[in-house]
């Protein structure tokens, strides 16, 4: 099953900032809508972000204003950029479609602390 493939984190400071990346295939691209999900261990995975195939998005509450989800359909891509990060950000990101369809990846590890 196609599995997308997350990248860009790492250790950043309160304030700081981050974008992610998640490199899917064509056939993703072309029929799925996309988003970025968070995990914390003990948690629920939380979707945080999420990318229409038409471009519309919508956000988690917790991330609104501070996070942004783009597609470049031609890089077959999905970024997450994110801003004003928090400690409560720290999780593991991991991309999929929205709903989730797909194998999960990996994902990418984030930490936010001083």
């Amino acid at each position: 099953q196609v599995q997308p493939v997350e990248s860009g984190g790492g250790l950043v400071q309160p304030g700081g900032s981050l974008r992610l990346s998640c490199a899917a295939s064509t056939m993703v691209f072309t029929f799925y809508d996309m988003g970025w999900y968070r995990q914390v261990p003990g948690k629920q995975r939380e979707l945080v972000a999420r990318i229409s195939t038409g471009g519309t998005t919508n956000y988690a509450d917790s991330v609104k204003g501070r996070f942004t989800i783009s597609r470049d359909n031609n890089k077959k891509t999905v970024y997450l950029q994110m801003n004003s990060l928090k400690p409560e950000d720290t999780a593991v990101y991991l991309c999929n479609a929205a709903p989730a369809a797909l194998s999960w990846g990996q994902g990418t590890q984030v930490t936010v602390s001083s």
